[in-house]
C-alpha cells in the first residue's frame, strides 16, 4: 500500500544515492590526464598576463591624473601667457616627449614644447567641448606609437587680447586653453625566467616588448600576436577579457602564451579606448609520463555499485519483507480479535510466522502468543530480558561496509605527493605573479611620497592658513592619504588636516621616504615624509616635516588579484602591515613556512634580496607559496619589507591534486550518503520496531493496561493500530472472565472503539 514515510523510501535512497556517487566518481574522475602542458601552466599564463595589463593600466591611468592634476593646480593669472604656462605645467614632467597647449574654442597652436606632438585627427574642440575628463589616445608619430595625455586649462579672461575678447563675449569671463603630452608607453616589465611580455595594438603590432633572462625563440613568434589581437577583438563588451594559448613546439617545450585588455575592469576607464592588448609567453617542459585515472574510477565505482546492490539486497530481505509480512500478520490477527463468527476464527487458527531476527522475530513470537490468548489456548508468557543482535546492529554494519569503501578514498588513495604534485612552471608563475604584486605595492608607496614631496615643495614660505589650504587640496587630491600633518624638531604637531594621527612613535627623521609611525595598536600606520625647506633655495628646516599617514585600506585593496590566495606584506621582523585577506595588526604570518620562505627573500648585508618560492604542505593540503622583496630602489628600499603570497594547490587545476580532491570528494559523499540513509532507516524503522517489541512483548505479558498509540503513517504504525485492537480484545476477555461470563475468543467492537 502507499506510504509516506515506511521502510521502502530509505533502502530506495541508499541504493539510488549510492549508484549516483559511483556515478560521479566516474564523471569526476575519468576527465583529468596528465600529459602535455597542464590547464593550471595554461592558467597561470594567463593570470601573469591579466596581472601585467592591470600595472600598464594603473601607470596610464596614474599619468593622465598627474597631468590633469597638475593643470588643476596651475596658479593662473589674467596675465599668464601660453609659453611661460606651458613651461611651468611641463617643468616636472621628464617622460614628456612633446608639448603644446592649444585654444580649446578655436584649435589655436599657443606654445609648444620638446617634439612635435602628432596631432593629426584630433578634432581640438570637439575633445575640450565634452564634460567630464579626456581619457589618453595612441598615435603614431614617426612610425612610433605615443600616448597623448589632454588636460583643460582655465584662466581668467586676458582683455587685450582680440581674439579672446570674440570668445569671452560667448562664454563669459574666463577662457580654457587644452594642454596635450606626448609620452611614449609605459615601461613593460616581464616576470619570470624566460619570459616575454609585449604590449600589442588592436591590429596585432608589436608597440613594446620585454624579456626576463633568456627567453626561447618560440616564446616570441609572431603567430601569438595575431592571434591575441583577434582572440582581445573578439572578446567584445568584456573589457578586461583575458586568455591563453598554446604556441609551437621545440623539442620537448612548448610554447605557452596568455593575453589580456589593458582596460578598465569595473565600469567605464581611461585605458577602455586603446585596443592595447598585453601578450606573455613562455617556453616549458611538456609532461612525458601521462597518468589516467579512467581506470582507476571504473574500479572505484564498480566496487560502489557491488556495495550499494549487496547492502539493498541484504536490507530488502532482512528488513523490508519480513516487515510487510509482519505487517500483514498484525492485520490479520487484529481482524480475527474484532471479528465474530467462523471468518473470525480461520484468520486466528492460522499461525503467526516468525521472519528475520531481532525486533522483527521477537514481535512475531509475541504476537503468536497473544493469537493463543485470544483461543483461549495459553495464558501471559513472558519472554527472557537477555536478546541477540538486532536491527541497530544491522544498520551499523552497513555503515561499516560503506566506511570501508570511503576511508580509504578519504585518506588514502590518489594522495598527491607534496613535493611533485605541483608542476615547476606553476610554481614559478606564483612566484612571478608575487613580483608582479610587489611591484604593484612599491609603485602605490612610490606615488605616495612623490606626491607628499610636491605638497612639501609647495609649503615654504606660505602662511599658516595657505599651508593648511595646500595640505586638505592635497588630502582631497589624493585619497589614499588618511592624515597630513607637519612635525616640529621637538615632535610636536604644529598643523593638521584629515583624521586624527595613528603614531605612536615620536621622531623626527632626516630626508624623505616610507616609514611606520606605530608598532602596535589595532590598524598599522604607514606614512610617507619630507622635509620642508625653510624658504625657497634653503636647506631644508631642521626637523620640519610632511607627514602623510596612508590609509591601509587603500594598500589592502590594491593586493587581491584572481587566483593568487592570500596576499600579506610583512615589515622586516615578519608582522602584517596589509593583507588582502583578514588580520590582526602586527600579527605573525598564519604560518611557519610562510615566515622561513620570507626570510629566505633576504639577500647578504646591503642587497636587496630575491624573490623566492615553494610548496608547503599544510592541514588542507598543499600550498603554493611566494615571496619577494618589496623594493630594490627608491623612498621603500630601505625598509626590508616583504610581500608574500600563499594560494591552496587545490584551487589550481593541477591534475594530481585535483584526482586527490575528486577521489576525496567521493568518499566523502559515499559515507554521508550511507550514514545518512541508514540512520535514515534507524529513526523511522529501526527504533520504532524496538519499541514495539517492548510493547507487544509486555502486551504478551499480560500488561493490558498501557495503551499502544501509533507514531507513524507507515508499517510499523499499522502493527501498532492492530496491536492496540488486540490489546482492547483481550482487556475485555478478561474483564469478562472476571464477571463470570462466558466469553468466547473474542466479540466485537463498537465502530467508536475501532475508530479509536
Amino acid at each position: 500500500m502507499p506510504m509516506l514515510g515506511g521502510v521502502r523510501p530509505p533502502i530506495a535512497s541508499l541504493v539510488v544515492l549510492l549508484l549516483v556517487v559511483a556515478a560521479l566518481t566516474v564523471i569526476g574522475l575519468d576527465g583529468i590526464h596528465t600529459g602535455g602542458i597542464p590547464q593550471a601552466v595554461l592558467n597561470g599564463e594567463q593570470r601573469i598576463a591579466a596581472d601585467t595589463a592591470q600595472s600598464m593600466r594603473t601607470a596610464i591611468e596614474a599619468e593622465a591624473s598627474t597631468v590633469r592634476r597638475t593643470a588643476n593646480a596651475y596658479p593662473a593669472t589674467s596675465t599668464s601667457t601660453p609659453t611661460t604656462a606651458l613651461k611651468a605645467l611641463t617643468s616636472a614632467r621628464k617622460a614628456a616627449l612633446g608639448r603644446v597647449l592649444l585654444d580649446a574654442h578655436t584649435g589655436k597652436l599657443l606654445a609648444t614644447g620638446g617634439k612635435t606632438v602628432p596631432l593629426a585627427g584630433v578634432g581640438v574642440a570637439r575633445t575640450a567641448s565634452g564634460h567630464g575628463e579626456i581619457p589618453p589616445r595612441l598615435v603614431t608619430s614617426g612610425g612610433t606609437r605615443q600616448l597623448l595625455y589632454f588636460a583643460k586649462v582655465t584662466l581668467p579672461a586676458q582683455q587685450d587680447d582680440p581674439d579672446q575678447d570674440q570668445y569671452q563675449a560667448q562664454s563669459g569671463t574666463e577662457r580654457q586653453w587644452l594642454l596635450v603630452v606626448s609620452e611614449v608607453l609605459p615601461a613593460l616589465t616581464a616576470y619570470g625566467d624566460g619570459r616575454t611580455a609585449e604590449v600589442l595594438d588592436a591590429s596585432g603590432t608589436v608597440l613594446a616588448t620585454a624579456v626576463h633572462g633568456t627567453a626561447s625563440p618560440a616564446a616570441a613568434g609572431s603567430g601569438l600576436s595575431a592571434a591575441a589581437a583577434r582572440a582581445a577583438h573578439g572578446s567584445g563588451s568584456d573589457t578586461d577579457a583575458s586568455g591563453s594559448m598554446l604556441g609551437a613546439a621545440t623539442g620537448s617545450r612548448r610554447t605557452v602564451a596568455g593575453w589580456a585588455q589593458v582596460a578598465s575592469a569595473t565600469g567605464q576607464g581611461e585605458t577602455d579606448d586603446l585596443g592595447l592588448v598585453v601578450l606573455t609567453s613562455r617556453a616549458v617542459p611538456a609532461t612525458t609520463t601521462a597518468a589516467d585515472y579512467s581506470g582507476f574510477a571504473l574500479e572505484a565505482a564498480g566496487a560502489l555499485a557491488v556495495v550499494a546492490l549487496l547492502l539493498g539486497m541484504a536490507l530488502y530481505f532482512s528488513v523490508q519483507q519480513p516487515l510487510l509480512r509482519l505487517y500483514l500478520s498484525a492485520g490479520r490477527l487484529a481482524r480475527g480479535a474484532t471479528g465474530d463468527g467462523p471468518a473470525a476464527s480461520a484468520e486466528l487458527s492460522r499461525p503467526v510466522p516468525v521472519h528475520g531476527f531481532g525486533e522483527l522475530a521477537r514481535i512475531g513470537r509475541a504476537l503468536d502468543s497473544l493469537r493463543g490468548q485470544l483461543l483461549g489456548e495459553s495464558g501471559p508468557q513472558e519472554f527472557p530480558a537477555r536478546r541477540g543482535p538486532g536491527y541497530r546492529a544491522l544498520a551499523v554494519a552497513g555503515v561499516v561496509v560503506v566506511a570501508c569503501w570511503s576511508m580509504p578514498m578519504i585518506f588514502v588513495l590518489n594522495r598527491a605527493d607534496t613535493a611533485t604534485a605541483v608542476p615547476a612552471p606553476v610554481l614559478a608563475d606564483q612566484q612571478a605573479r608575487t613580483e608582479i604584486a610587489t611591484n604593484r605595492v612599491r609603485q602605490s608607496l612610490d606615488r605616495s611620497y612623490t606626491d607628499l614631496s610636491e605638497a612639501a615643495a609647495s609649503l615654504p614660505g606660505k602662511s599658516r592658513a595657505a599651508q593648511t589650504e595646500v595640505l586638505q587640496k592635497s588630502l582631497a587630491d589624493h585619497k589614499q592619504y588618511r592624515s597630513l600633518y607637519l612635525l616640529d624638531r621637538s615632535g610636536t604637531i604644529m598643523l593638521r588636516v584629515g583624521d586624527t594621527p595613528l603614531r605612536t612613535l615620536v621622531h623626527v627623521p632626516h630626508g624623505g621616504g616610507i616609514t611606520t609611525v606605530n608598532t602596535s595598536g589595532r590598524i598599522p600606520a604607514i606614512a610617507a615624509y619630507a622635509q620642508v625647506r625653510a624658504g625657497k633655495g634653503k636647506a631644508p628646516a631642521a626637523g620640519v616635516v610632511l607627514f602623510g599617514e596612508i590609509d591601509v585600506k587603500a594598500l589592502n585593496s590594491i593586493l587581491p588579484r584572481p587566483k593568487l590566495g592570500s596576499v600579506w606584506v610583512t615589515d622586516r621582523d615578519d608582522k602584517v602591515l596589509a593583507a588582502s585577506v583578514g588580520y590582526r595588526a602586527f600579527q605573525s604570518l598564519p604560518d611557519s613556512g610562510l615566515t622561513r620562505l620570507a626570510r629566505a627573500t633576504q639577500g647578504a648585508p646591503g642587497t636587496t634580496g630575491t624573490a623566492t618560492s615553494a610548496v608547503h604542505n599544510t592541514s588542507s593540503g598543499p600550498s603554493v607559496d611566494a615571496a619577494a622583496p618589496l623594493a630594490q630602489s627608491g623612498p621603500t628600499a630601505r625598509l626590508g619589507w616583504h610581500v608574500v603570497a600563499a594560494e591552496p594547490a587545490a584551487a589550481l587545476q593541477i591534475p594530481a591534486v585535483q584526482a586527490e580532491q575528486h577521489t576525496m570528494l567521493a568518499g566523502i559523499l559515499g559515507l554521508a550518503v550511507g550514514a545518512a540513509c541508514l540512520g535514515w532507516l534507524h529513526v523511522v524503522v529501526i527504533r520504532p520496531l524496538r519499541a514495539v517489541a517492548v510493547l507487544v512483548e509486555r502486551l504478551a505479558g499480560g500488561d493490558r493496561r498501557t495503551v499502544l498509540h501509533p507514531v507513524n503513517h507507515d508499517e510499523i504504525g499499522s502493527v501498532t493500530r492492530s496491536l492496540e485492537l488486540v490489546r482492547q480484545a483481550l482487556a475485555e476477555h478478561d474483564r469478562a472472565a472476571r464477571s463470570g461470563h462466558a466469553a468466547g475468543p473474542s466479540r466485537p467492537l463498537r465502530e467508536n472503539t475501532l475508530q479509536r
